[in-house]
């Protein structure tokens, strides 16, 4: 029987994903994009699509994520959108805005399929009008980054299934359980995606970090990666015995709808946080800088996605927040990204802290 520990945690909110994956069978005539070197790879794209003015460029791209394509009409498809991508790319980079874009693996997705198999429908972030987060005398830091204090677990990657909300939950707990037991600990996904359906989470199909808390609280506790690995599949039974928990959470404590002032308390005296946003093109293809949107609502609204705040700053002049992301270590800043702070930005303040 291993040790159960009990910790004191903080979280926000929800996501979601699902992705088709794509083999090639035996015969076809650009299985070499994916078995062969780079070189081979350059030669098979220009087959296909031709010496056209970014093929080479497109070819690199395949290489570096290691693209499957099924036929070469697929691959011509997927060659317009990583047009588009660039395209889209260069004209806001060249704006000089406080964020840029970037080549990343989603750059030959549409947005209809990057919303579909990374986030899925929105959910209500349950937000609470007024919160029980007790705000202290604490003189806050004027920076905060809760990696250099060693407490930050590494960036993990949800693979195709909308489990955001469960590495947004793990991610706060094991920042949590590091800072008060001066060790790291990794925790399981798979467990919330096999066993939280009761508390109005879906696997896959999304869920809300709070919800996942309260099954943490209410069922004896939450095990470890190595016990219970990722998977990245829902409809499986629940493999939980109480037994074995690694940690659980003795309390949830709610911070109020849209007040950054609580969450920036909460992030800079006390620890990371799960925080809940709505994720609007082109977030997707985001690499650097401090991002901000005219485009997704900034009151209250159904979230698509969760992340685990992870400290605060300034640069160039923009407040920002530092999340940590799930969607492994080659996107956006190694898996991180910074949000402007100050405007409830996407929603992005709209919070969850089970303590």
């Amino acid at each position: 029987m291993s040790t159960t520990s009990t910790i004191v945690v903080l979280i926000i909110t929800w996501a979601k994903l699902v992705a088709p994956s794509t083999t090639f069978s035996d015969d076809n005539p650009i299985r070499q994009v994916v078995f062969d070197g780079l070189r081979e790879l350059e030669t098979s794209v220009l087959q296909v699509i031709g010496r056209t003015h970014h093929a080479l460029a497109f070819a690199r791209f395949v290489h570096s994520y290691g693209k499957k394509y099924q036929t070469s009409d697929e691959m011509k498809r997927r060659y317009s959108i990583f047009v588009q991508s660039l395209e889209t790319i260069t004209s806001h980079n060249n704006k000089g805005l406080s964020y840029t874009l970037g080549i990343n693996e989603f750059a030959d997705m549409t947005w209809e399929e990057f919303s579909k198999s990374k986030l899925g429908a929105s959910q209500n972030c349950s937000a609470t009008k007024k919160g029980n987060h007790k705000l202290t005398d604490d003189i806050l830091p004027l920076t905060q980054d809760w990696r250099e204090a060693g407490i930050v677990s590494p960036v993990k990657t949800q693979g195709s299934c909308g489990a955001c909300w469960t590495f947004s939950t793990t991610g706060a707990l094991e920042a949590a359980y590091a800072q008060a037991y001066g060790k790291p600990v990794n925790l399981s996904e798979q467990q919330l995606l096999d066993c939280a359906g009761d508390y109005n989470n879906f696997g896959c199909k999304g869920g809300l970090p709070s919800q996942a808390y309260e099954y943490i609280m209410y069922n004896g506790g939450l095990d470890t990666e190595e016990a219970y690995p990722y998977i990245g599949e829902d409809d499986r039974d629940c493999e939980y015995s109480q037994e074995k928990a690694a940690v659980q959470v003795v309390n949830v404590v709610n911070i109020t709808e849209g007040s950054e002032d609580e969450l920036k308390h909460a992030v800079g005296v006390v620890r990371p946080v799960s925080v809940a946003f709505q994720v609007v093109p082109p977030f997707g293809l985001y690499s650097g800088g401090v991002f901000t949107s005219d485009v997704c609502h900034n009151g209250s609204m159904d979230v698509n996605h969760a992340v685990v705040a992870v400290g605060y700053g300034v640069e160039n002049g923009v407040p920002y927040w530092l999340m940590k992301n799930s969607w492994g270590t080659k996107w956006g800043l190694n898996g991180y990204f910074k949000m402007e702070m100050g405007k409830n930005m996407c929603g992005m303040s709209q919070i969850f802290i089970p303590r």
